[in-house]
Protein backbone atom coordinates (compact mmCIF):
# COMPACT_ATOMS: atom_id res chain seq x y z
CA UNK A 1 0.00 0.00 0.00
CA UNK A 2 1.49 3.39 -0.98
CA UNK A 3 2.57 5.60 1.90
CA UNK A 4 3.98 9.09 2.27
CA UNK A 5 4.84 10.98 -0.89
CA UNK A 6 3.95 7.97 -3.06
CA UNK A 7 0.42 7.96 -1.65
CA UNK A 8 0.14 11.71 -2.19
CA UNK A 9 1.27 11.39 -5.82
CA UNK A 10 -1.20 8.60 -6.57
CA UNK A 11 -4.03 10.86 -5.39
CA UNK A 12 -3.18 13.47 -8.03
CA UNK A 13 -5.10 12.90 -11.29
CA UNK A 14 -2.95 11.58 -14.15
CA UNK A 15 -2.50 14.62 -16.39
CA UNK A 16 -1.64 16.97 -13.52
CA UNK A 17 0.65 14.31 -12.04
CA UNK A 18 2.55 13.82 -15.30
CA UNK A 19 2.88 17.60 -15.75
CA UNK A 20 4.16 17.99 -12.20
CA UNK A 21 6.64 15.12 -12.52
CA UNK A 22 8.07 16.40 -15.81
CA UNK A 23 8.39 19.94 -14.44
CA UNK A 24 10.22 18.84 -11.30
CA UNK A 25 12.44 16.46 -13.29
CA UNK A 26 13.35 19.20 -15.77
CA UNK A 27 14.35 21.70 -13.07
CA UNK A 28 16.33 19.02 -11.22
CA UNK A 29 18.14 18.11 -14.44
CA UNK A 30 19.14 21.76 -14.87
CA UNK A 31 20.10 22.02 -11.20
CA UNK A 32 22.34 18.95 -11.56
CA UNK A 33 23.80 20.40 -14.77
CA UNK A 34 22.61 17.47 -16.89
CA UNK A 35 21.11 20.00 -19.30
CA UNK A 36 21.14 23.78 -19.53
CA UNK A 37 18.24 26.22 -20.05
CA UNK A 38 19.77 27.04 -23.44
CA UNK A 39 18.84 23.53 -24.55
CA UNK A 40 15.24 23.89 -23.39
CA UNK A 41 13.92 27.31 -24.45
CA UNK A 42 11.68 27.77 -27.47
CA UNK A 43 12.25 29.93 -30.51
CA UNK A 44 11.05 29.39 -34.06
CA UNK A 45 14.62 29.49 -35.35
CA UNK A 46 15.90 26.89 -32.91
CA UNK A 47 12.89 24.60 -33.19
CA UNK A 48 12.39 24.69 -36.96
CA UNK A 49 15.42 26.14 -38.73
CA UNK A 50 17.88 24.29 -36.50
CA UNK A 51 15.58 21.24 -36.37
CA UNK A 52 15.31 20.96 -32.58
CA UNK A 53 11.60 20.11 -32.20
CA UNK A 54 11.87 19.02 -28.56
CA UNK A 55 11.95 22.70 -27.62
CA UNK A 56 8.23 22.89 -28.38
CA UNK A 57 7.71 20.60 -25.36
CA UNK A 58 10.53 21.47 -22.96
CA UNK A 59 9.56 25.14 -22.87
CA UNK A 60 6.40 24.09 -20.96
CA UNK A 61 8.21 22.09 -18.28
CA UNK A 62 10.98 24.40 -17.13
CA UNK A 63 9.83 26.72 -14.35
CA UNK A 64 13.30 28.08 -13.72
CA UNK A 65 15.90 27.19 -11.12
CA UNK A 66 14.65 25.93 -7.78
CA UNK A 67 13.65 29.10 -5.95
CA UNK A 68 10.69 30.85 -4.31
CA UNK A 69 9.27 31.68 -7.74
CA UNK A 70 9.63 28.02 -8.78
CA UNK A 71 7.76 26.83 -5.67
CA UNK A 72 5.09 29.54 -6.11
CA UNK A 73 4.23 28.61 -9.69
CA UNK A 74 4.47 24.86 -9.12
CA UNK A 75 2.24 24.94 -6.04
CA UNK A 76 -0.56 26.99 -7.57
CA UNK A 77 -0.56 25.23 -10.94
CA UNK A 78 -0.64 21.83 -9.22
CA UNK A 79 -3.42 22.88 -6.83
CA UNK A 80 -5.79 24.34 -9.41
CA UNK A 81 -4.94 21.99 -12.26
CA UNK A 82 -5.76 19.13 -9.91
CA UNK A 83 -9.03 20.72 -8.80
CA UNK A 84 -10.05 21.42 -12.40
CA UNK A 85 -9.17 17.92 -13.57
CA UNK A 86 -11.06 16.36 -10.66
CA UNK A 87 -14.19 18.49 -11.11
CA UNK A 88 -14.87 19.90 -14.58
CA UNK A 89 -12.87 17.21 -16.37
CA UNK A 90 -13.65 14.20 -14.19
CA UNK A 91 -13.84 11.14 -16.48
CA UNK A 92 -12.87 13.44 -19.37
CA UNK A 93 -9.09 13.24 -19.30
CA UNK A 94 -8.81 13.46 -23.08
CA UNK A 95 -10.72 16.76 -23.09
CA UNK A 96 -8.42 18.18 -20.43
CA UNK A 97 -5.35 17.08 -22.36
CA UNK A 98 -6.87 18.63 -25.50
CA UNK A 99 -7.44 21.92 -23.66
CA UNK A 100 -3.79 22.03 -22.59
CA UNK A 101 -2.56 20.99 -26.04
CA UNK A 102 -4.54 23.72 -27.84
CA UNK A 103 -3.43 26.25 -25.22
CA UNK A 104 0.18 25.20 -25.81
CA UNK A 105 -0.17 25.73 -29.54
CA UNK A 106 -1.60 29.22 -28.98
CA UNK A 107 1.23 30.09 -26.60
CA UNK A 108 3.88 28.85 -29.03
CA UNK A 109 2.36 31.01 -31.75
CA UNK A 110 2.30 34.06 -29.44
CA UNK A 111 5.74 33.63 -27.89
CA UNK A 112 7.72 35.58 -30.54
CA UNK A 113 5.39 38.57 -30.12
CA UNK A 114 6.23 38.85 -26.42
CA UNK A 115 9.76 37.43 -26.39
CA UNK A 116 8.89 34.51 -24.11
CA UNK A 117 11.42 31.68 -24.43
CA UNK A 118 9.83 29.69 -21.58
CA UNK A 119 6.08 29.14 -21.48
CA UNK A 120 5.65 26.95 -18.39
CA UNK A 121 4.15 29.64 -16.16
CA UNK A 122 1.95 30.86 -19.02
CA UNK A 123 0.45 27.39 -19.51
CA UNK A 124 0.11 26.96 -15.73
CA UNK A 125 -2.20 29.97 -15.61
CA UNK A 126 -4.63 28.41 -18.10
CA UNK A 127 -6.18 25.93 -15.61
CA UNK A 128 -5.94 28.52 -12.83
CA UNK A 129 -7.93 30.99 -14.90
CA UNK A 130 -10.48 28.43 -16.09
CA UNK A 131 -11.07 27.10 -12.57
CA UNK A 132 -11.59 30.64 -11.26
CA UNK A 133 -14.21 31.37 -13.94
CA UNK A 134 -16.07 28.14 -13.31
CA UNK A 135 -16.28 28.77 -9.55
CA UNK A 136 -17.10 32.50 -9.41
CA UNK A 137 -18.67 32.46 -5.95
CA UNK A 138 -15.91 30.49 -4.21
CA UNK A 139 -13.96 32.51 -1.62
CA UNK A 140 -10.18 32.06 -1.78
CA UNK A 141 -7.88 32.68 1.16
CA UNK A 142 -4.47 33.82 -0.03
CA UNK A 143 -1.70 32.83 2.38
CA UNK A 144 -4.16 33.32 5.26
CA UNK A 145 -3.80 37.09 4.88
CA UNK A 146 -6.92 38.07 2.95
CA UNK A 147 -9.87 36.55 1.14
CA UNK A 148 -10.93 37.22 -2.43
CA UNK A 149 -13.55 35.83 -4.81
CA UNK A 150 -12.29 33.18 -7.24
CA UNK A 151 -12.50 35.36 -10.40
CA UNK A 152 -9.87 37.69 -8.89
CA UNK A 153 -7.45 34.84 -8.17
CA UNK A 154 -5.45 34.99 -11.46
CA UNK A 155 -4.89 38.74 -11.14
CA UNK A 156 -3.84 38.39 -7.49
CA UNK A 157 -1.33 35.68 -8.43
CA UNK A 158 0.07 37.78 -11.29
CA UNK A 159 0.63 40.66 -8.86
CA UNK A 160 2.29 38.34 -6.35
CA UNK A 161 4.51 36.91 -9.10
CA UNK A 162 5.52 40.45 -9.98
CA UNK A 163 6.39 41.17 -6.34
CA UNK A 164 8.58 38.11 -5.80
CA UNK A 165 10.32 38.41 -9.19
CA UNK A 166 10.91 42.14 -8.85
CA UNK A 167 10.07 43.02 -12.46
CA UNK A 168 6.80 43.42 -14.30
CA UNK A 169 8.27 41.68 -17.35
CA UNK A 170 8.59 38.48 -15.34
CA UNK A 171 4.82 38.48 -14.78
CA UNK A 172 4.03 39.12 -18.46
CA UNK A 173 3.99 35.40 -19.20
CA UNK A 174 1.41 34.87 -16.48
CA UNK A 175 -0.83 37.55 -18.00
CA UNK A 176 -0.57 35.92 -21.43
CA UNK A 177 -1.52 32.62 -19.81
CA UNK A 178 -4.62 34.33 -18.39
CA UNK A 179 -5.48 35.61 -21.88
CA UNK A 180 -5.19 32.12 -23.36
CA UNK A 181 -7.18 30.74 -20.42
CA UNK A 182 -9.90 33.29 -21.16
CA UNK A 183 -10.06 32.12 -24.77
CA UNK A 184 -10.37 28.52 -23.61
CA UNK A 185 -13.09 29.40 -21.10
CA UNK A 186 -15.00 31.44 -23.70
CA UNK A 187 -14.89 28.67 -26.29
CA UNK A 188 -15.96 25.99 -23.81
CA UNK A 189 -18.43 27.79 -21.56
CA UNK A 190 -19.74 30.90 -23.31
CA UNK A 191 -19.70 30.20 -27.05
CA UNK A 192 -21.61 26.86 -26.94
CA UNK A 193 -24.24 28.32 -24.60
CA UNK A 194 -24.87 31.69 -26.18
CA UNK A 195 -23.57 31.66 -29.74
CA UNK A 196 -23.76 28.25 -31.36
CA UNK A 197 -25.34 25.87 -28.92
CA UNK A 198 -22.92 22.99 -29.44
CA UNK A 199 -19.35 21.83 -29.11
CA UNK A 200 -16.65 21.66 -31.76
CA UNK A 201 -13.15 20.38 -32.32
CA UNK A 202 -11.89 23.40 -30.34
CA UNK A 203 -13.71 22.26 -27.22
CA UNK A 204 -13.83 18.47 -27.36
CA UNK A 205 -10.96 16.07 -27.98
CA UNK A 206 -10.93 14.11 -31.25
CA UNK A 207 -12.06 10.50 -30.98
CA UNK A 208 -8.46 9.36 -31.42
CA UNK A 209 -7.60 10.72 -27.95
Amino acid sequence: MPVGIEAWLTQIPPITRAWLALSVATSLAVQCQLVTPLQLYFSFKSAFTNVQPWRMATTFFYFGSISLDFVFHLFFFMRYSRMLEESSFANRKADYFWLLLLSSVMLLAMSPLFNLPFLSSSLAFVPIYMWSRRHPSTPISLFGLFTISAPYLPLALVIFSWVISGTWKAAAGDLIGCAVGHIGWFLRDVWPREMVGGYSLLTEAPDGL
